[in-house]
């Protein structure tokens, strides 16, 4: 494989995996080479990266490489941020923030044995946009963090409180995941026909209060 090719594939790696992020083994594996040629390879669109005036570049973080915008352009990644219409969240970070709603106060650890897959950088991410917050400490083995939901995250839905916290489908667009979202359902512990009844009912209640 040609230098060029190989950097170019990179690239498109590390942009598909967003926030998540690759480790050096990952790439290496996927490209079918050694992570010595790998960690070279980056090494080097590091620095014409760098000396092209990119708008984004590649960090290793906690050994997992990731391409990220300029720390200089941050006030106008801001301004996007406040935009009203630039709020939608990823995929991953839907998944992430639906089992902290659920399972809240969760650590890390449980969110990823949920999940199956490692979720620090989305829920820094999640931390990052208000809608999570760290809410306390667990008890054991270095008392990791335990994540809620913010204030921000009820505005960001439309609740006045968790109690009229809906079924993951009716505030997440996920009619297109759908075996990926009943396998969530079953990790999360959630009945879907069993809360879907109470809110049938609650809905008729308030119908009759109204009548």
């Amino acid at each position: 494989m040609e230098p060029r090719e190989r950097k170019a594939i990179i690239e498109g790696l590390l942009f598909a995996a967003g926030e998540e992020g690759l480790h050096p083994k990952e790439i290496a594996e996927y490209l079918e080479t050694d992570v010595r040629t790998v960690r070279e390879t980056i090494r080097e669109m590091q620095e014409e990266w760098r000396q092209a005036g990119r708008g984004v570049q590649i960090v290793e973080v906690a050994q997992v490489y990731q391409m990220t915008t300029l720390p200089e352009h941050s006030p106008y990644f801001e301004k996007l941020a406040q935009a009203p219409n630039r709020s939608v969240l990823s995929r991953a970070a839907l998944e992430t923030l639906a089992i902290i709603a659920y399972r809240q106060p969760i650590t890390r650890m449980e969110v990823e044995e949920v999940r199956g897959v490692k979720s620090e950088r989305t829920i820094q991410s999640l931390v990052r946009k208000g809608l999570v917050k760290e809410v306390g400490r667990a008890e054991g083995l270095g008392r990791p963090i335990l994540y809620g939901t913010t204030r921000e995250f009820l505005d960001y839905f439309g609740l006045k409180s968790l109690d009229e916290l809906p079924m993951p489908d009716t505030i997440f667009d996920w009619a297109e995941w759908e075996a990926e979202r009943k396998e969530l359902y079953r990790r999360l512990g959630v009945d879907r026909d069993a809360v879907s009844e109470t809110a049938i009912s609650t809905e008729e209640d308030q119908m009759e209060k109204e009548g």
